[in-house]
């Protein structure tokens, strides 16, 4: 019999202990200007639309066309009749954009890390993941038989302890897995040292770089060419639902051997319906506009530049980095509150920002995420840190009170 009690303390003790995580809605198209029920027109700085492409009209255009030519959605998987040429010739593309001779489409990159490692990895196998890897490979790597190995993030010395405890231990193969750039932190994964020390154990490299396709390294080719690797990384999953347009989607790319592979193995490909014509479309359209996007490149770069000079002139604490994806610090026991009321605060002036708390991050290292686009103008940003600004004070006087 179903306990509604149960789970209702069950939430009601989330919202006591400010974690309860509630979803604001958007009354307009994703933007760098947006509008949510909540709180009006609002500047927004929590998306992933890194390029600024989520409503271009150029790819909402080539979406429309493809509705037109190939139909609204596919009914089927991909190896019965769920393959339209469109599907083949943007998973060639995208291998030839991250520098890989294939690739496969999933309908997330969710489901690309949670396929892939049955197919690469078997018992008799290692896998070894930085530890603050996302959370669908660590999805994915549960769900393979090989033995599971975590080092310390970005940290070689533990990487190098690890590969030789695999190493040890009897593996036939092992594979090194890495985010290109850890979401909540917005810092980079060492991808020349990486793949320095797989070779030396003669080990295999992974590389998620959902959080890099379309803007990190020349052309936006992803941390592999940011690091000059591209030829050294085995695998690369990302996905098509940030940088890419925004929509849904996601992919692995690889040596043909392993996507032919994974087109006979991936559970999450051979029982999930094919990429609807319309986001293929789309995102192709999206693909091809990130090749020449180097003055959206640039922008996004000086937004970045721009927030946290402003922030920390402010008395912000900032994580380190350069990446647009900014994580603005509220330690210790009371931080999850403080950082949840700091954005609410500032979604009353404007600015639309989420806080991030446990489990999505370690407790006591609660923060606010916030994510620079090269839709956003300097002006977009200095409204931004201004909001901050505000909103700190106001929160801290009614604390204080």
């Amino acid at each position: 019999m179903f306990d509604a009690t149960s789970y209702e303390a069950e939430l009601q003790a989330i919202q006591d202990a400010g974690l309860y995580k509630r979803e604001r809605v958007l009354t307009t198209s994703q933007s760098a200007h947006i509008a949510t029920e909540a709180g009006g027109k609002s500047l927004n700085f929590c998306a992933n639309n890194y390029l600024g492409l989520a409503d271009d009209p150029q790819i909402v255009q080539a979406a429309h066309e493809a509705l037109d030519r190939w139909g609204f959605g596919m009914s089927s998987v991909r190896f019965i009749c769920g393959t339209q040429t469109p599907h083949r010739q943007l998973e060639q593309a995208l291998a030839d954009y991250v520098g890989q001779e294939d690739a496969i489409l999933f309908s997330s990159c969710y489901d690309a890390n949670g396929g892939i490692f049955e197919v690469l990895l078997n018992a008799d196998d290692a896998v070894i993941s930085d530890e603050l890897n996302h959370a669908s490979l660590i999805d994915g790597i549960r769900l393979c038989k090989a033995a599971r190995f975590r080092y310390k993030n970005a940290d070689m010395s533990d990487l190098r302890t690890q590969l030789q405890a695999a190493k040890d231990g009897g593996a036939k193969r092992m594979l090194v897995v890495t985010d290109g750039v850890f979401s909540m932190d917005g810092s980079f994964a060492p991808l020349d040292q990486i793949c320095d020390l797989a070779e030396e154990f003669g080990a295999m490299v992974m590389v998620d770089d959902s959080h890099a396709t379309g803007f990190v390294g020349p052309q936006g080719r992803g941390t592999p060419a940011k690091f000059g690797v591209q030829d050294r990384v085995d695998v690369i999953s990302s996905t098509l639902g940030k940088a890419l347009g925004g929509a849904s989607g996601g992919f692995v790319a690889a040596r043909k051997q392993v996507v032919d592979l994974a087109r006979q193995r991936a559970r999450t490909y051979l029982f999930s319906n094919a990429v609807a014509p319309t986001v293929v479309a789309g995102s192709a359209k999206a693909l091809e506009l990130a090749l020449g996007a180097e003055d959206a490149r640039e922008r996004l770069v000086q937004n970045a530049k721009l927030f946290r000079e402003l922030m920390e002139e402010a008395g912000f604490d900032l994580l380190p980095g350069e990446h647009p994806i900014t994580a603005v610090m509220f330690p210790g026991d009371d931080g999850a509150v403080l950082a949840t009321k700091i954005a609410d605060a500032m979604l009353e002036r404007g600015v639309y920002v989420i806080a991030f708390s446990f489990p999505v991050v370690p407790r006591g290292k609660a923060r606010i995420r916030v994510q620079l686009s090269a839709g956003h103008s300097l002006d977009d940003v200095r409204a931004c840190v201004q909001a901050f600004i505000e909103a700190r004070d106001q929160v801290r006087a009614e604390l204080e009170s």
